[in-house]
């Protein structure tokens, strides 16, 4: 099955993206280990919620598909704060916001969500080859940094085909523990208050928290005014992190 899908990809690669992208380089001392084959095959065969650890510490995640509001409120509480955190980017931000991707990149992971946000159960292979593709070329373009071998599913719409196809490029699925809703807005019942609460209520060791930076369509999200409250994390004597530990090199704390 996966000589198959070898084949598709790369006559995808071909149709969807033209000649390879140049290798990019990023400053991050993950680089080495993300491009390494042999760390990212450990995480394949399963989608990924939590971090594989009996220590108190969290992982910080934020989703990028709508726009860049709120996004310079996040990178300055996670760079007063000293946090570090994986940004999932769609091809299309990346397109569209190539100055926050690049933002972005400068100091934290950033992982592939896709191009266009689609539910990957209704395409087919070829389709789904082709999203996860595309988006690689944008945001390399975009930040001109190697990304994260991670991928998250758009609605996080896992299956075991689709966990199967996206190893078989190359991504491990990385997921998450707890979603804040912050995205939600007020518009749709939720708060700030409510969103730190889904977060910190659901605390346990290896957690991956999902967040979002932009606003979809007219409701502006509410993850930016949340973030402050990661102190509520420290509080309860967990360390913050992100999926880049599960390359086996924490990033700094």
């Amino acid at each position: 099955m996966l000589r198959g899908l070898a084949g598709l990809v790369a006559a995808v690669a071909v149709v969807a993206l033209g000649a390879p992208a140049p290798a990019a380089h990023s400053g991050h001392p993950l680089t080495t280990r993300a491009t390494d084959p042999s760390y990212v095959a450990r995480l394949f065969g399963a989608e990924v919620r939590r971090m594989p650890t009996s220590r108190p510490v969290v992982a910080l995640t934020f989703n990028a598909a709508w726009d860049e509001t709120g996004l310079d409120t996040v990178l300055d509480v996670l760079r007063r704060r000293n946090v570090p955190a994986t940004f999932f980017l769609t091809g299309e931000f990346a397109e569209r916001h190539p100055g926050a991707a690049r933002a972005m990149a400068a100091e934290h992971g950033i992982g592939n969500h896709s191009y266009s946000h689609p539910l990957f159960d209704r395409l087919t292979r070829a389709e789904a080859a082709a999203e996860v593709l595309r988006a690689d070329r944008a945001i390399r373009t975009a930040t001109g940094a190697v990304p994260l071998p991670f991928f998250r599913f758009p609605f996080s719409a896992t299956t075991p085909r689709g966990i199967a196809d996206v190893n078989a490029l190359g991504f491990a699925d990385i997921e998450f523990t707890a979603d804040t809703n912050g995205y939600l807005g007020t518009a749709r019942s939720m708060s700030v208050e409510k969103a730190v609460a889904r977060a910190v209520d659901a605390l346990r060791p290896g957690e991956i928290v999902q967040m979002h930076v932009g606003a979809d369509g007219d409701v502006p999200g509410l993850d930016a005014e949340a973030l402050p409250r990661v102190d509520a994390v420290r509080a309860r004597g967990y360390r913050i992190t992100d999926p880049r530990t599960l390359l086996g090199t924490a990033p700094p704390s």
